[in-house]
């Protein structure tokens, strides 16, 4: 059977797969879901570094606890809630509550999740642009863990409050308090009611395609082909 990137098995039947002893599923299955993750760890994380050690953190995770899986919800749904605990572990390990110097290359991908926009065509625009997308993700990564987490799942990946409260593994109303308060920081960070400056959704930037897992069995998952 084959475990190339375009392997047409659901989700489900990979990690079914990667449990009953099939050497490839897992790598195929991290491939198919590779961005989004990246996108959650790096947003939540702050820097690449970091963000690679946590996604690294949830895939061994994720790897060894495949057969714990019982369905309950989709296998994206499980596969984000492990990687944000990972991340959630070392923030709060570390008791990270700084802003991080943020990377450079945060915009490879463009139009992902609700609060992505389209790339001004002008030139100054665009400069403008980036300095608010910085701003943005500078004061994010002061905020508290679990509001910095809500507010990525919610806000910067566009899923459901519903779907990010089983992520979360919290009430629906949780999330949406937790939206709510890091939102009004946020607004207080970015002094968005400032003169000369217009209300407006900030929009973040997207993050590049993340690192291969840096270590083998049983550290971390099979590469994918």
């Amino acid at each position: 059977m084959s475990t190339r990137v375009d392997d047409e098995r659901s989700d489900a039947d990979l990690l079914s797969a990667h449990v009953h002893g099939d050497t490839d599923a897992f790598g195929v299955l991290f491939a198919r879901h590779r961005d989004r993750l990246w996108a959650v760890a790096l947003r939540t994380m702050g820097n690449p570094d970091d963000a690679a050690d946590a996604l690294q953190d949830g895939l061994v995770a994720a790897f060894r606890r495949a057969g714990s899986f019982r369905g309950e919800a989709a296998v994206t749904t499980w596969l984000h809630r492990v990687v944000v605990n990972a991340c959630l572990d070392r923030i709060r390990a570390a008791k990270v509550r700084r802003a991080e110097a943020l990377p450079d290359d945060l915009d490879t991908y463009r139009d992902r999740g609700s609060l992505a926009t389209s790339t001004p065509a002008d030139p100054a625009d665009q400069a403008i642009d980036e300095e608010r997308r910085r701003e943005v993700l500078t004061a994010l990564s002061s905020l508290p863990a679990d509001q910095r987490a809500a507010l990525v799942l919610v806000d910067m990946e566009g899923y459901p409050v519903a779907e990010v409260a089983v992520m979360l593994d919290c009430a629906v109303g949780t999330v949406k308090s937790r939206c709510s308060r890091g939102r009004a920081r946020l607004v207080e960070l970015l002094d968005v009611l400032g003169p000369g400056r217009e209300p407006e959704h900030p929009a973040p930037g997207n993050p590049v395609q993340p690192p291969p897992v840096r270590s083998t069995q049983p550290r971390g998952p099979p590469k994918p082909d």
